[in-house]
């Protein structure tokens, strides 16, 4: 497994609290369900490194 970079992010409560909600619905953890957010950005925007489609999870 390939070591992952670590930072410090500071976001709304509120926001936080949806996050949260969003995570436990996909039986995710909150990182789990930021770094899914991310990929699917990043591959909508077309600048993953990944080539995948943008349905892979």
């Amino acid at each position: 497994m390939s070591k992952k970079k670590q930072f410090v992010l500071r976001i709304d409560p509120d926001k936080y609290e949806d996050l949260e909600k969003w995570a436990a619905d996909e039986f995710r953890s909150i990182n789990g369900q930021l770094e899914w957010i991310i990929d699917r950005a990043l591959k909508q925007a077309g600048r993953s490194k990944n080539k995948k489609t943008e349905d892979d999870s």
